[in-house]
């Protein structure tokens, strides 16, 4: 069945997307981790969005990208009938397409729902930020699964974007910024040319979301990179660089 849902603007209004009314719902993260992704609108690039949920991040790719192809993968049927939903509703069927799984099934199993390896250039990700037994479940059975994974998720995540991406294809994963050991960890010997860019709230207040990105193949060292800063100093408004992620779709460079 599908849940009662409020429609959101992103991008400014470039994109329209169907949200469970009272579950998860995306927001900023998604679409910062969507800015991190260096296509250039005209590539024919592939695209997977790994737990895609209503397909925030990958529909913002493709509404910023004319020529890429996105795959969202959603486990809950409910968030993967919005995300269908969302592709028609902006015009993105061309381009777009869902595929209801289980990141953590076997690899044979998501072959066989249409995954297959070595074949996507970029993969995105934005695993649930908390572990089982950490802290109290969402009472909402779609919020915790969006919220919650069993210990050891991160490794499998970023084991299932190793096996799809292609060689010198990319993985990048927002996380919380204490997740950076376990995330350094997970791309040790499956992706290299790591980088990790912290996301503050304001300008000299410690990081609460972390950017994680690899390349599939590679053996360059890893890169700290400047600091994302969302707010001013003062007050809820948007430094001048979040407004244009934000509201103009803006890529993060």
């Amino acid at each position: 069945m599908v849940p009662a849902a409020t429609a959101d603007a992103f991008l400014g209004g470039k994109l329209l997307l169907l949200q469970p009314e009272g579950g998860y719902r995306a927001g900023l993260d998604a679409v910062v981790l969507a800015a991190a992704i260096g296509v250039d609108p005209a590539q024919d690039a592939r695209i997977v969005d790994l737990g895609a949920g209503v397909g925030a991040v990958g529909l913002c790719l493709a509404a910023r990208a004319p020529a890429v192809r996105v795959v969202l993968v959603e486990r809950a049927a409910e968030l993967a009938a919005l995300a269908q939903r969302n592709i028609a509703a902006n015009g993105l069927a061309a381009r777009a397409r869902v595929i209801t799984a289980d990141l953590t099934q076997p690899a044979a199993v998501l072959e066989a729902a249409g995954l297959e390896g070595d074949s996507f250039d970029h993969v995105v990700a934005n695993p649930p930020y908390q572990t089982e037994g950490e802290g109290r479940m969402p009472t909402d059975p779609l919020k915790a699964g969006a919220h919650v994974m069993a210990a050891g998720g991160i490794d499998r995540w970023v084991r299932t974007a190793a096996r799809l991406a292609k060689a010198g294809g990319t993985a990048t994963v927002i996380h919380r910024a204490d997740a950076l050991g376990e995330l350094l960890a997970a791309f040790a010997g499956r992706f290299g040319a790591v980088t990790v860019r912290p996301v503050h709230p304001r300008l000299g207040e410690p990081a609460m979301r972390i950017l994680v990105a690899g390349i599939k193949g590679s053996r360059a060292p890893l890169q700290l990179l400047p600091g994302l800063v969302v707010h001013e100093a003062t007050g809820h408004g948007f430094t001048p660089q979040m407004q244009g992620i934000l509201r103009d779709g803006r890529p993060l460079i």
